[in-house]
């Protein structure tokens, strides 16, 4: 059985500590998006590898994750470690991360199948790496602060820096690469990148280091029961395939911004300013989602946010005849949706995970399940929009100056806008039916307020959470204890 203690309701966290732990998002931001935006263009216009091939170099590794993250939360959770058990990770597998992207792009360009390998153990080793990092790092706003509306408000910061880290490294990272050419283009991203991680995971160790934690006791459960439990926790199960879903979709995206920017825009830096109103606007409507997601809750806002993603994608279908202005504009509304659909459901998942005692003892296998999810979205997204090239008849080469068909033209647009669309559509239908009851092993007397926490009003909300230490009504733990 599992032997677990309810928490007293946690006090506001220090502004010092919100921030802190947004630092994370600077490392998970850039790796994330650098290797979605810039790898598959490597594999296929610098090293040659035909476009199938390639998609399976980028999503093998991903693959590794999917099977690894739940084993990394595990281990998470049963750590001892005196410095927490999630903050040592964060230092030791960042700065692992950090030297494994270094080497990346320092790999041998010929032969083929040598460059291709390295390019492939690199990857794997960085994947390794990120999986030790990203799930400590995504179960901690569950430990971290038990307050409903606290854990939103870690999301802003969270997704404020994560949109600021994915500006500067997906913007630079091409301009950096042209800047220098590709012999050693590649190579200068490669250590940039390797900078920006090591910053945020020391960052993100070094801040949070006066957080307190809120944490169940470590559960005997089996791994096997555990993740049968979390399988059947149909609240999780449907947050996680809404994510999923929209995951994949900005993989596709993102790896297709490059062959968009280079084949249909053609412009100088085209490339840049896709990714800048991808990405830009996050640093504006962050907080705008907060206040909304306060005022209308969570499920709406990651509802009205998703909408705009995939509206903005179906737009981009008209893409090889719209003005390049107009464009821009529609990758701005994608931009303005992916913020909401970054920071609502990452808040969502700490309720959830931690909504009783009894999850609050499994949060880092929560969490693992949660990134293998999302790994496998993003790495799916490029392997997708390669083998959307693949169909369209797209030719690689080592020069990436071969002329293009019509048919590879049309592949490029559909793969960046119409897949996309369709997927984001998808995820709605699991996103519609989400609402946050207890998971099946809890009984049939558990208290309405743990049933209903997704649909609260600010007003109940507030009743719930700490003020100044003190609570202004009876909490979830305190019901929980009756």
């Amino acid at each position: 059985m599992t032997s677990a203690t309810t928490p007293a309701a946690s006090p506001p966290l220090p502004a010092s500590v919100r921030r802190g732990y947004g630092l994370g998002s600077v490392a998970t931001g850039s790796f994330g998006t650098v290797p979605g935006l810039l790898l598959l263009p490597y594999l296929t216009d610098r090293l040659g590898v035909t476009a199938a091939v390639a998609g399976v170099i980028v999503f093998a590794p991903k693959a590794w994750d999917v099977v690894l993250n739940p084993v990394a939360g595990r281990i998470s959770d049963r750590s001892t470690h005196p410095g927490g058990r999630r903050r040592p990770f964060l230092i030791r597998a960042g700065l692992l991360l950090a030297a494994a992207f270094a080497l990346l792009f320092l790999g041998p360009t010929a032969p083929q199948w040598l460059a291709a390998g390295w390019v492939a153990v690199a990857y794997l080793a960085c994947a390794t790496a990120y999986s030790f990092f990203q799930v400590p790092y995504v179960a901690m706003p569950a430990e971290i602060t038990d307050d409903y509306d606290e854990r939103t408000r870690l999301m802003t910061w969270r997704v404020a820096i994560l949109a600021l880290a994915i500006l500067v490294s997906g913007g630079a990272s091409p301009a950096i690469r042209d800047a220098l050419g590709p012999d050693w283009g590649y190579r200068a991203v490669g250590f940039f990148v390797a900078a920006l991680i090591a910053i945020g995971a020391w960052g993100a160790w070094r801040s949070t280091r006066s957080a307190r934690v809120v944490a169940g006791v470590a559960t005997s459960a089996t791994f096997g029961d555990q993740l049968r439990i979390i399988r059947s926790d149909r609240p999780f199960r449907l947050l996680l395939t809404t994510f999923v879903l929209q995951a994949l979709a900005t993989g596709a995206m993102l790896a297709g911004v490059d062959y968009v920017a280079r084949w249909l825009i053609g412009s100088p830096l085209s490339a840049t300013l896709l990714f800048v109103c991808f990405v830009a606007p996050a640093l504006v409507v962050t907080p705008l989602w907060q206040r909304f997601g306060t005022v209308r809750g969570k499920k709406t806002g990651y509802l009205v946010a998703s909408l705009l993603l995939g509206g903005g994608a179906l737009a981009l279908v008209l893409l090889r005849s719209l003005p390049e202005g107009v464009v821009y504009v529609c990758v701005a509304v994608v931009g303005t949706g992916y913020a909401g659909a970054q920071m609502f459901p990452l808040a969502m998942l700490a309720d959830v995970a931690s909504r009783t005692a009894e999850t609050r003892t499994r949060v880092g296998l929560y969490t693992g399940v949660w990134t293998a999810g999302e790994t496998l979205g993003l790495a799916l997204g490029p392997a997708a929009y390669a083998g959307v090239l693949a169909l369209g008849g797209y030719v690689s080469s080592t020069n990436g100056a071969v002329a293009q068909s019509g048919s590879a033209l049309t592949a490029i647009g559909l793969g960046f806008s119409l897949v996309p669309a369709v997927l984001v559509a998808v995820s709605l239908l699991a996103l519609r039916t989400f609402t946050l009851a207890p998971p099946h092993d809890e009984t049939p007397a558990a208290p309405s307020a743990i049933r209903s926490m997704s649909l609260r009003t600010p007003e109940t909300a507030r009743a719930h959470r700490p003020e100044g230490g003190s609570t202004t009504g009876t909490s979830d733990d305190e019901e929980d204890e009756r």
